[in-house]
């Protein structure tokens, strides 16, 4: 049994009991009590059962997730069944995980260095699923030292100067100087949030922060690749006070399958605030008269680099179409 999981004698008169999946792991489920998500991280790790799902599930072609609020019953063995998915609030495809209702995207300011077509394609994503997001910016503490300073510090302030007129709250932190951890601990505190960014940002440093005595395991990035190895293989929930995050395997890239080119200006935030007043429904905001976008673009009320962005995805979105 993996080491946390509590083995509970069996009570034959045991009910049906509600807890989370917190982890999924060679075919066993994780389970944490619904009373005792709010307990301290100690308790709840003594607290969690084993589990195994029932055949049905796969029999109806469903699997329980990473985030699920399930049914589950003690069984003999002193582990437990998970016998029914209570409904969902939110499901992600990519990492699989539900009932996430915060997405914290981590970008570093530099090693790797912030890229902003990356940084927007995370957000396409993130809004296309429907879910609040944060920006947090790793390793501030570069931006004071080494070679790359200035770089770091004009990625800082582009980043403020973009996204923050458009609704994102932006956290900075040094995972090596505790600076902003404990404002980004408190924005986490109450929600199921997920930390999603390119390999070798620091999301495993940042958690290691946020709950000392975690030790996960981090990755120094290859001066060869320019990018982290990836440290995180499996999707687990990381207990931060009073909520929980899902610390997710790094992604490598991103593609549009799940995303129409119809949807697309919807998840530019201020691109879905203009385009109902533009002349022609179903506008592409790229070539059409009385475009309110392209109003917004020449008039320098929209960003250049986010429309560029924009452009360059409905491009790419257009050349999987032919392909397949």
């Amino acid at each position: 049994m993996t080491t946390g999981a509590k083995t509970l004698e069996n009570n034959s008169n045991s009910k049906d009991l509600v807890g989370r999946i917190v982890k999924a792991l060679s075919g066993y489920y994780y389970v944490v009590p619904e009373q005792m998500e709010a307990a301290d991280q100690q308790e709840t790790a003594d607290a969690m059962i084993q589990c195994r799902a029932r055949g049905i599930f796969k029999k109806r072609g469903e699997s329980p997730l990473v985030g699920d609020r399930v049914i589950y019953v003690l069984t003999e063995n002193g582990e437990g069944m998970v016998d029914a998915i209570l409904p969902r609030d939110s499901e992600l495809i990519r990492p699989p995980v539900a009932n996430i209702d915060l997405a914290v995207l981590v970008f570093s300011v530099t090693e790797p260095v912030l890229n902003l077509q990356l940084l927007d394609k995370f957000l396409v994503h993130i809004e296309h699923a429907g879910l609040p997001a944060v920006l947090c910016l790793s390793k501030s503490d570069l931006a004071e030292e080494g070679e790359e300073t200035q770089e770091a510090k004009d990625i800082m302030e582009a980043v403020s100067r973009i996204y923050e007129p458009i609704g994102y709250s932006i956290y900075t932190t040094s995972s090596r100087q505790q600076h902003g951890i404990e404002a980004l601990k408190h924005r986490l505190q109450g929600h199921l949030a997920v930390f999603a960014g390119q390999s070798g940002v620091g999301k495993s440093s940042l958690l290691n922060a946020l709950v000392p005595g975690l030790a996960l395991e981090t990755s120094e990035i290859s001066s060869r690749l320019g990018r982290g190895r990836h440290t995180t293989r499996h999707v687990e929930l990381i207990q931060v006070g009073e909520g929980f995050v899902a610390d997710t395997p790094g992604f490598s890239q991103l593609d549009f399958v799940e995303l129409g080119i119809e949807e697309l200006s919807s998840c530019f935030r201020e691109m879905k605030e203009l385009a109902p007043q533009c002349k022609f429904r179903g506008c592409t905001h790229i070539h059409e008269p009385e475009c309110k976008v392209l109003e917004a673009l020449e008039s320098g009320r929209i960003e250049p680099s986010r429309y560029e962005h924009y452009k360059l995805f409905v491009a790419e979105m257009k050349e999987k179409k032919r392909r397949y």
